[in-house]
């Protein structure tokens, strides 16, 4: 979790035009969702197996509110930043990308193999 957050901050650090993104209508939407789905699925990795087994959607909201807090402090930072500047159409991204991975992650983890990965116990 705290790996994909230092990314993102490293990334947003980067001033206006260091990113030399593909000319694709919307690409930074993409991957502003790409990378909060990500977010979420690592945060509620993160929480404790028998939490979210016991509360899935507790995980849930409590994923999605912890990472549009972090959209939102990383559209703060983008102000301070030369050529960067804060985006409701970005953070609107990043909330819908924290909502699909949180979704994933919660839907996945029901299959024998993800339970195996997320709590350790299982069968194949």
């Amino acid at each position: 979790m705290l790996l994909v957050m230092a990314v993102i901050f490293f990334l947003s650090h980067q001033p206006g035009e260091s990113l030399d993104l593909p000319d694709i209508p919307n690409l930074d939407k993409l991957l502003h969702g790409l990378v909060y789905g990500v977010l979420a699925m690592t945060v509620i990795y993160a929480r404790s197996p028998d939490r979210v087994t016991a509360r899935p959607v507790h995980a849930f909201f409590l994923t999605v509110f912890w990472c549009v807090l972090y959209g939102i402090s990383d559209e703060l930072h983008q102000s301070f930043v030369p050529g960067r500047c804060p985006s409701a159409w970005d953070l609107a991204a990043d909330t819908l990308g924290a909502v699909l991975g949180a979704v994933l992650f919660l839907v996945g983890r029901r299959s024998p193999v993800a339970r195996l990965l997320v709590t350790g116990r299982g069968r194949y």
